[in-house]
């Protein structure tokens, strides 16, 4: 199995008596994960169980009773009453959030069986699990969120493992040129409109890409709206093309209304569900003092490229796209999420117009895909009122000028 860069962080935390839930959208590879932490668990103790709650015979005993999920395990000892005298029990679950009450559930087993017992669970929406895992599960968790493929899992999942070492170079050092920036560029201009989706990664054929990322949009994500109670499917699928062509503007809610003729409860549902579906991410306007950054509408981006290019319908290349641009802000934003938390990550507008895409802590970020058409005059007033804030160009075609970041320094 291929190895993804979270994993080693996650079997860390197989040593703490706090159960392990991972979360991500569906499909980016949460299942694989756990089945490879089963077969590393399998290698020390056969004290090691897998089970999916998306089977219906398990799932209907649990919901029963708790300790109905060891009539498919061993039942551990209760360290209060019995000495444990073997290596504690570990439960792997798929999709745990399809329980009535996943919070009861592992409250239970936790209370009842810690440390004797460590539950590795996964979840396919942090929706559920910010809905049904409320404060009773405080200090008896630890969520870990699986993404789609960064682009450096990318490479290793092309099995280019000579370029993953050249592009971490180039990340570590400043001054370092690659031989291998061209193949490298290349491999990104196909991240950027694939997207990272392991099986979409995975699949050599093209066509085969497209099939999956429709797929995905039409099969996967028909699962969210379903579970998630969204009674105008049509209305959902059309938000999400109109924010698809949106990535890197203001979300405006009142505009979305109209065009969608829905009203603004119902628009901020779904945006609501998207995000916790980690289909969509916003970050919100930067500001200290001056009254014309008070914008109060934040900015939109997508979890994966290649579901938003596929709602759009759109596998063009990236030399012959008008949106070039806007995929590599949100390729950029992508990036910086790996870095910091979204919640840290910011944009700066003033009401008149000027304008910087990114404002995280003492850094800030201007994003280009051509570098000629950039003009420093426009961030004289950025400069001059936050000269504390470095202030860098991103492009896609570096030029090698001190003020601007190749994207593959990043």
């Amino acid at each position: 199995m291929l190895e993804r860069l979270i994993y080693k962080k996650i079997e860390k935390h197989l040593k703490r008596k706090e159960f392990t839930i991972i979360t991500g959208a569906r499909q980016s590879g949460k299942t694989t994960i756990l089945k490879q932490l089963y077969l590393d668990l399998r290698k020390s103790t056969e004290n090691v169980w897998l089970v999916t709650f998306e089977r219906e015979n398990v799932l209907r005993d649990i919901n029963v009773d708790a300790e109905n999920i060891f009539k498919y395990t061993r039942r551990p000892p209760n360290p209060l009453t019995e000495t444990m005298e073997e290596p504690p029990f570990y439960i792997l679950i798929d999709e745990v959030q399809y329980a009535d009450n996943p919070t009861r559930f592992l409250k239970y087993l936790y209370d009842t069986f810690a440390p004797n017992l460590k539950i590795i669970a996964t979840g396919s929406s942090s929706f559920y699990l910010d809905s049904k895992f409320k404060d009773s599960l405080v200090g008896r968790k630890k969520i870990f969120e699986l993404n789609t493929l960064n682009f450096e899992e990318f490479l290793i999942f092309k099995e280019k493992a000579h370029l993953r070492s050249e592009l971490l170079q180039i990340q570590r050092s400043k001054e370092y040129i690659s031989l291998v920036e061209r193949e490298l560029l290349a491999l990104l201009n196909e991240y950027f409109i694939y997207g990272g989706y392991p099986e979409v990664v995975l699949d050599q054929n093209v066509n085969d890409k497209v099939e999956r990322l429709e797929e995905i949009k039409n099969s996967y994500i028909k699962r969210d709206i379903m579970e998630s109670r969204i009674e105008n499917e049509q209305k959902f699928y059309q938000l999400m093309v109109l924010l698809s062509g949106q990535i890197g503007n203001l979300l405006n809610k009142h505009e979305l209304s109209k065009v969608l003729k829905l009203d603004i409860r119902t628009i901020d549902k779904y945006i609501f569900v998207l995000q916790k579906c980690f289909h969509i991410s916003l970050i919100s306007p930067f500001h200290r003092n001056l009254r014309k950054e008070l914008l109060k509408m934040p900015k939109v981006f997508f979890g994966d490229l290649g579901l938003r290019n596929v709602l759009l319908n759109n596998f063009t290349d990236l030399a012959y796209r008008s949106d070039n641009g806007a995929l590599l802000e949100n390729y950029t934003f992508l990036r910086l999420k790996e870095k910091y938390n979204t919640s840290s990550i910011y944009f700066w507008r003033t009401a008149d117009m000027n304008e910087v895409d990114f404002v995280v802590e003492n850094k800030a970020y201007e994003v280009k895909f051509s570098i000629d058409s950039l003009r420093l005059a426009k961030y004289k007033k950025f400069i001059k009122t936050y000269p504390d804030i470095a202030l860098r160009f991103v492009s896609f075609n570096y030029s090698g000028d001190d003020n601007t970041v190749s994207v593959l320094k990043l």
